[in-house]
């Protein structure tokens, strides 16, 4: 197997946990905006990974080579977990009733998916160090 594949496999991974964690911080960011673009309370985004077929030179030989595939972003969506009525009646986007629509976004469960972004980050950067360090040696192996 080439080594390339492996950096394109590992890239993917980075690519699509940076994008993970970019979102998460715009969740923690927006925690408690109660009036964002679209007019009401900010509504909590998740990413949503699949798996993508590896393209590029060197890939069609051999069937593991076929079925290697890396991560790529479906899209970014906003979850649908109904909104948290407060009672606020000074608040500036309080209804008549005194209530206030806050975020759908919990910061622990935030914290959480981005030690596991961050987690995943890491292993695919482990990975493509460790392939460098295989492109060395076989590169002194080959002198």
């Amino acid at each position: 197997m080439s080594l390339l594949v492996g950096f394109d496999v590992s890239a993917s991974g980075l690519r699509a946990q940076r994008l993970r964690m970019d979102v998460i911080a715009e969740n923690l960011a927006n925690a408690q905006t109660t009036r964002g673009t679209e007019g009401g309370p900010y509504r909590r985004k998740q990413v949503v990974f699949a798996a993508a077929p590896l393209q590029g030179p060197g890939l069609p030989w051999g069937g593991l080579m076929r079925q290697l595939q890396g991560v790529r972003v479906l899209a970014v969506v906003e979850d649908q977990t109904p909104l948290e009525a407060v009672y606020d009646p000074g608040h500036p986007d309080a209804g008549p009733d005194g209530f206030v629509l806050m975020p759908n976004v919990n910061p622990a469960t935030e914290l959480v998916d981005m030690i596991s972004a961050t987690r995943s980050y890491e292993a695919n950067a482990a990975v493509i160090e460790a392939l460098k360090k295989m492109a060395a040696r076989a590169l002194d192996i080959a002198r």
